[in-house]
């Protein structure tokens, strides 16, 4: 293999298009996790101006991920028909409205709720008062409602950022691709973790919500006008994407043949179990609760989360290594590993185990935040690398151009809909029964599983799968 781009992917005006697509499409995509991550981020500002235990917030993210999981893993076969554009741009519009509503939300409090101590010894006095005659328990059910429904309009998300990319990136470049793809989603986080835990240190919690729907509904105008599914729409040649895919063939397959491509695909299940391991990892750490945890444990009383430099540092090292990982294991995939996906994946999942048991460790010995941070940056760097190999790589390889928004369905739903249960109320129970000495042991067994099972298809790529 050589490093030369594929015939026709090398054309100067094709690849100053195809920028422009991936620029205004990524970025959109990058605050689909701004406006999906924003909850976390201040989870712990929002629990305890709510009064809720780790349980009840647990809540939210059980209910956001079942719905997104079901979800991208019915709509993945509506945006292979209807085409990725016209699927983001739905989705897009659902965000906005999603996030306005759960931002109304935060406003039903009268009274904020009432606690004693700080981080490790808060001990909740009484739960907020609330206005209009709303319980706590019924305000719950509201809000986890509407942030279900949030969950519901992410989904188009994943499945036509690859569903486009699927078209526009031949098989050999999907490797870096998935690097880039990785970039967005930390990117998204960025915004998430570090610039809304800063808005909502200093305006009404309901600016932690509605800054980042505007953000959407700009991108949102931008996609309607600078974005094209294919290149055949922006005016350019059929090309051959080396998936198997017959070139020159735009027109959607038929749904049989669709879901048959996925889903009589021995890898492609294979793929899909590793994606729910590093569902289990992933939303369990670095992507749901380690905001939480430091507020919960390290953040000093009267300090906004923004201002603590240990925090200010584990959110901008999950970024930072976050996108190192996405491209080491992306170009070693395609240069090394010449397409095969399955090896860095498995290597991935090798340094989750390690890490989460140097995480344990660590905050067991009472090492401090600075440690914690540390070596949570270093965690997502084999985590992200490995999810980004399996969200934009894997799925556009398994399920070629015609059927890359199911398989992305597939390889995505999965991760969110099975984690669900576990990362959101079970990893609450788990918090305030056995408190956050127990929060990096729990993911280890899904670390060491999802090796096992992707290195079973060491040797695979679509040219050569195991069926």
């Amino acid at each position: 293999m050589t490093d030369r781009a594929p015939d026709g992917f090398d054309d100067d005006a094709f690849r100053r298009r195809r920028t422009q697509n991936w620029m205004v499409l990524g970025l959109l995509y990058a605050l689909f996790y701004a406006t999906r991550y924003n909850l976390s981020a201040i989870s712990g500002q929002l629990s305890e101006y709510f009064g809720w235990t780790n349980t009840e917030y647990g809540i939210f993210e059980s209910m956001m991920p079942l719905l997104y999981g079901a979800s991208v893993l019915l709509n993945g076969p509506l945006a292979d028909r209807i085409g990725g554009k016209r699927a983001f741009l739905f989705g897009a519009l659902g965000v906005v409205v999603m996030n306005f509503l759960f931002g109304l939300g935060t406003l039903v409090v009268e009274t904020p709720a009432v606690w004693t101590g700080a981080g490790k010894s808060a001990v909740l006095i009484t739960p907020a008062v609330l206005r209009y005659g709303l319980g706590p328990g019924s305000a719950i059910a509201l809000m986890a409602a509407i942030w279900g429904l949030n969950g519901y309009f992410q989904s188009f998300g994943a499945l036509s950022i690859v569903k486009v990319n699927a078209q526009w990136f031949h098989l050999r470049e999907r490797g870096t691709f998935a690097g880039i793809f990785g970039v967005l989603i930390r990117l998204g986080l960025i915004f998430a973790f570090v610039g809304v835990p800063w808005l909502a240190g200093r305006l009404p919690l309901v600016w932690a919500f509605w800054i980042p729907a505007a953000g959407v509904a700009v991108l949102f105008a931008l996609n309607y006008f600078f974005m094209e599914n294919s290149p055949a729409d922006a005016g350019f040649p059929g090309l051959d994407t080396g998936d198997g895919s017959v070139v020159g063939d735009e027109k959607p397959a038929p749904l049989k043949e669709v879901l048959g491509k996925v889903f009589k695909s021995r890898a492609a299940w294979t793929i899909a179990v590793g994606s729910m391991m590093i569902g289990f990892v992933r939303r369990s750490t670095v992507d749901v609760w380690f905001a939480k945890y430091f507020a919960n444990v390290w953040l000093p009383k009267g300090t906004r989360l923004s201002d603590y430099m240990p925090y200010e540092a584990a959110a901008w090292g999950i970024a930072i290594l976050g996108i190192a990982g996405g491209f080491a294991f992306g170009v070693t995939s395609d240069r090394i590993f010449k397409g095969r996906r399955a090896p860095v994946i498995t290597i991935g999942f090798g340094g989750m185990a390690v890490l989460l048991v140097v995480l344990g460790l660590s905050h067991n010995a009472g090492l401090g935040p600075w440690a914690m941070a540390g070596v949570l940056a270093c965690l997502s760097f084999f985590i992200n690398g490995s999810h980004g190999m399996i969200g934009g790589a894997a799925s556009m390889d398994f399920g070629g151009r015609k059927a890359a928004a199911t398989a992305a369905g597939l390889f995505d739903g999965i991760q969110y809909f099975t984690s669900a249960p576990f990362v959101g109320i079970g990893m609450g129970k788990v918090l305030d029964h056995w408190s956050w000495g127990a929060w990096a042991w729990v993911p280890i067994p899904f670390a060491v599983i999802g090796a096992i099972v992707v290195s079973t298809l060491w040797n695979v790529t679509p040219g050569k799968r195991a069926h």
